[in-house]
């Protein structure tokens, strides 16, 4: 049995979880408790970094507390602490992390530093207890990549976006058309009941060979509309929402077929090949649709991690941290780990925006 405390404090969730694996491989989510700060950003439209510190100091210790009491655990039960390192807003990693290593220091405990995408590249084995390898479409945040997945701490970058990551996109449409923070369930929200069709947009990329993504184009195309037809309706904005969704799965399914080919000349004799959607975007039902459709066509396995887990989330952390145990992978100057606002889960690939380190664009 090992049991691991997850912390996450990279943007503006406080979180803690307490997940578990037994002896014979099974994981469970013993608590996964998460206070979201949509309300004290709401006001700005985005996350304001000081607000997002300050805010992860007064809450932690309660939403540690209360994971812990959900799990029925005290921290002397605990084998070890996990938190995100990076890549995220650097006051509130700071937070997490000085808080953790607290944790395990009093304890006598190992403390993980994980990094945060690697929490969402390995959640579909906490849920589905998938295999290595499989292929990873990360749409979290300021990330949007395609990734080999190979193993725990085993990641190469097959594709990123060379300009806006999918989900500023999202949140950028939102605040064009006036819509509330967050931008992206409410982008989803306001498609619902809009035309798909009504307006052209563009496919970034679509047709290339390169495996790249591109939404800066979408985003001025976007903005275009919406300037054109101002003062605009509710169905106005439903139209734009539903036509700039519409063009968002589109591509996203010309982009993925490239990783998914590759993926098949890397793995020809792999029976049951998995793409993995993870990330906050992922919990996009219309993204999900497109991509099942094109697994289905591929004859590849969609596996996405049920919504609550596609935000940003401390099972998540503690379930790396759990993996990283058992494969050894703990550093034995854990305490002095500093905190990374960049931190790409591939740092042999090249820099590229949204790869998770700073980068000219391609």
């Amino acid at each position: 049995m090992t049991r691991v405390l997850g912390i996450e404090t990279s943007c503006d969730e406080t979180a803690a979880a307490v997940v578990e694996q037994t002896a014979d491989g099974a994981p469970a989510i013993l608590s996964n408790v998460v206070l979201s700060q949509i309300e004290e950003h709401a006001a700005f439209g985005g996350v304001v970094p000081e607000i997002a510190a300050r805010a992860h100091v007064e809450a932690l210790d309660g939403v540690i507390e209360a994971a812990l009491g959900e799990a029925h655990l005290g921290l002397h039960d605990i084998d070890a602490v996990a938190a995100t390192a990076g890549p995220g807003l650097i006051g509130g990693l700071i937070v997490g992390l000085t808080t953790a290593k607290a944790i395990a220091a009093a304890l006598g405990k190992p403390l993980i530093p994980v990094n945060h995408l690697e929490g969402h590249a390995l959640t579909a084995r906490l849920t589905d207890r998938l295999s290595f390898p499989y292929l990873l479409l990360l749409v979290s945040g300021g990330h949007t990549q395609i990734v080999h997945v190979a193993g725990v701490g085993r990641y190469e970058r097959w594709a990123s976006t060379i300009d806006d990551a999918l989900g500023e996109a999202f949140d950028k449409t939102a605040k064009l058309l006036g819509l509330p923070y967050p931008g992206g369930p409410n982008v989803e929200k306001a498609a619902r009941d809009g035309d798909p069709e009504r307006f052209a947009f563009p496919r970034p990329l679509k047709g290339e060979a390169r495996p790249d993504f591109s939404f800066s184009g979408l985003k001025t195309a976007v903005r275009r509309a919406g300037t054109q037809l101002a003062p605009l309706s509710r169905q106005d904005v439903a139209d734009i929402c539903a036509s700039f969704q519409r063009a968002v799965a589109e591509t996203l399914v010309d982009r993925v077929a490239h990783g998914l080919a590759r993926f098949r000349e890397t793995h020809p004799d792999l029976a049951a090949p998995a793409l993995v959607v993870a990330g906050g975007v992922a919990a996009n039902a219309a993204i999900r649709a497109a991509l099942e459709t094109l697994c289905a066509g591929e004859g590849f396995r969609l596996v996405a991690p049920p919504l609550a887990l596609c935000g940003d989330n401390a099972a998540m952390i503690a379930w790396a941290g759990v993996e990283r145990l058992r494969a050894g992978l703990v550093e034995e100057d854990a305490l002095a780990f500093a905190p990374r606002p960049r931190w790409p889960l591939d740092a042999a690939a090249a820099p590229l925006v949204g790869a998770g380190k700073r980068g000219a664009k391609a």
